[in-house]
């Protein structure tokens, strides 16, 4: 059978539970900036910021104000403020005033515009320094003049060199002619700006290089200062190192001269620029034979100045090549033949 329906068990309550509404804010597209300031309406607004003491807001003083105030600085002589400025001087930009004034302040101020500077320039200066840079004092005043030297002859500014003219005066003979010789020495593949800064490497290590010890059975040219003295001067260091190692001759073989195809040694004398660039040559070889200490672009600098620096105190074997040759001139001076006499 089914089961029995009961007519009161519908009629109960039936539970109802709403369904949850998620809470979320809908933010507005943008917001309104309320003003952080207060916006007065009534007569009780607080006053506003005395500015009258700042420096940007004080009144420019008046021109006789300010020319006592320089004279004062100055030291010299301004206007007397007691007296105050005169009328002609106030109203002489007018011309319906200057018009109707009377004589005398007419005759007055055309003596005054007479002597008075160009139009455009103030009779002093508020500046500090001169225009030109000088470090003299210098107010600008309109008719101040310097104490400069009129020039001897008309026409010149600022005098005639004096004679002679140094040699370093011309742009491309401004270093030493040794120097000069030796950084062409030095230059590989014509890159002078190599050379040159090699040249400087060198010498920098012979000016900051010890006392250097004269060895007597190899003495420097006659005439040389102290050895303390050469550190001091690198160039001289550089020109006594060379010349003093610099051959006097060359020899010069010359082919079937004694007979039957037999060369014949021949000394021939050298002059001062064929001399230095012999003994430099002689110096560049055995420095690229010297081992290298350090690293870096400065290693052959430091080598040659090496070098010269034994050349000078006598271990170098520059000496010994310089000996050779000078002995091997001796033994064939004979070969020299000299023109007949007449």
């Amino acid at each position: 059978m089914p089961p029995r329906l009961n007519v009161f068990y519908l009629a109960r309550s039936i539970a109802y539970r709403p369904k949850p509404q998620l809470q979320c804010r809908i933010q507005p597209a943008f917001r309104v900036q309320v003003p952080r300031c207060r916006f007065y309406s009534n007569e009780k607004d607080p006053p506003a910021a005395d500015r009258s003491e700042k420096l940007e807001s004080q009144p420019l003083g008046h021109v006789s104000e300010e020319a006592a105030t320089m004279a004062e600085i100055t030291g010299t002589e301004g206007p007397d403020l007691s007296k105050g400025t005169p009328v002609e001087e106030v109203v002489k930009d007018d011309k319906e005033a200057v018009e109707k004034l009377p004589k005398v302040m007419k005759d007055a101020l055309k003596a005054k515009s007479s002597s008075s500077p160009p139009k455009g320039s103030r009779p002093y200066s508020t500046m500090t320094t001169q225009p030109g840079g000088g470090s003299g004092l210098d107010v600008g005043l309109v008719d101040f003049k310097p104490n400069t030297p009129a020039p001897g002859i008309a026409g010149v500014k600022f005098g005639l060199p004096t004679l002679p003219i140094p040699k370093d005066a011309h742009l491309k003979h401004r270093y030493d002619p040794v120097v000069d010789q030796v950084t062409n020495l030095l230059m590989r593949h014509g890159e002078k700006s190599v050379a040159q800064r090699n040249m400087s490497l060198i010498l920098q290590h012979l000016r900051t290089s010890p006392i250097p010890t004269i060895n007597p059975a190899r003495p420097l040219i006659p005439g040389a200062p102290p050895p303390s003295h050469l550190p001091l001067n690198p160039v001289l260091y550089l020109v006594l190192a060379i010349d003093s190692v610099a051959p006097i001759i060359r020899i010069r073989s010359q082919k079937g001269a004694a007979g039957g195809g037999v060369a014949l040694q021949i000394p021939v004398p050298l002059g001062q620029r064929q001399r230095r660039r012999t003994a430099m040559q002689w110096i560049l070889t055995s420095a690229s034979r010297r081992r290298n200490t350090g690293s870096g672009k400065g290693g052959f600098a430091q080598r040659v100045a090496q070098e010269l620096i034994a050349v000078v105190e006598g271990r170098s074997s520059v000496w010994e090549r310089r000996n050779a040759v000078h002995k091997l001139g001796v033994a064939a001076r004979a070969n020299v033949v000299l023109p007949r006499k007449r």
